[in-house]
């Protein structure tokens, strides 16, 4: 897929998949609203410039591998996607009816383009490690990325996913942590404390970046910057806020699990309507 190398076309971008999120939960009645919003600037950089990947052919084998561990916040994957041409943008409106392809969490067989079907917390590390260790087995040149949030932190198995991939030096193996401090039962620091998480994940050999989750051109560079680490694997802590855009969203661990109402939908997609007009203008060309 050519690449999109103009910022703001990214960020707008971005913007089209939010909207496209809350018209798919609205549409739904149920879904997680905060996370997939966070996520929008992370999600189009990788799909329209990072990863080498056809969605004319999704199954392509030299095609670099995503995995979302946190599925719950598949709405801002399914709506990249379809912006990619991976499905036509109008089944977006199915997210979570029975038949959809486009289910709750992501089911591997359901839709062309997916990796792995995602669900319990803390697995999608460890199978982007099987994933790592056998391209590295096979002698293929592909990069492996791994989407988990801060949350499922909580889990063990994530610890023995780390540890086995600082044990292999699996230096092709990117993972970006959803870094936007909620769960659905509260704040993460006030349910179980992450911090200090940069020194944990260099204890593990790992190589540590951390950035503003929405700021385009600081995603870009870190992502370029984990292809040239060649001695380890590399974690990216992406600090993002929760409900991004939508002023009664952002920062508010409750839309950690619910979608918005028909009323509530329509606020939001007129806040993003203000936002695009801003990027065109050139307002926030800076991020």
């Amino acid at each position: 897929m050519r690449k999109v190398t103009d910022v703001k076309k990214l960020q707008l971008l971005a913007n089209t998949v939010r909207q496209d999120i809350i018209r798919m939960l609205v549409a739904a009645g149920s879904g997680h609203s905060a996370g997939p919003l966070g996520m929008a600037d992370i999600f189009v950089a990788l799909y329209f410039h990072v990863l080498h990947h056809k969605p004319n052919e999704p199954d392509w084998p030299d095609r670099d591998r995503l995995v979302l561990s946190n599925g719950h916040i598949c709405p801002v994957l399914y709506a990249t996607m379809a912006e990619a041409g991976y499905f036509p943008a109008e089944e977006l409106l199915t997210l979570r009816q029975f038949g959809s392809r486009l289910q709750g969490h992501p089911h591997r067989l359901a839709l062309p383009g997916l990796e792995t079907t995602s669900g319990p917390l803390g697995s999608g590390l460890s199978q982007a490690v099987g994933m790592a260790l056998a391209a590295k087995m096979n002698n293929k040149k592909i990069r492996i990325y791994c989407i988990t949030s801060d949350g499922e932190h909580d889990a063990g198995n994530t610890w023995e996913a780390l540890m086995l991939a600082g044990k292999h030096k699996l230096n092709n193996l990117c993972v970006i942590m959803d870094r936007n401090n909620i769960q659905i039962d509260g704040y993460t620091e006030d349910i179980i404390p992450l911090e200090p998480l940069r020194a944990k994940y260099e204890a593990f050999n790992w190589h540590v970046l951390e950035l503003d989750g929405h700021n385009m051109r600081h995603i870009i560079d870190a992502l370029d910057e984990a292809k040239g680490i060649y001695e380890k694997p590399t974690v990216i802590i992406a600090h993002t806020v929760p409900g991004k855009d939508v002023s009664f969203m952002e920062n508010d661990y409750q839309w950690h699990g619910k979608p918005p109402t028909p009323e509530q939908a329509s606020i939001a997609l007129t806040e993003l309507n203000a936002v695009k007009k801003s990027l065109t203008r050139g307002d926030l060309s800076g991020k």
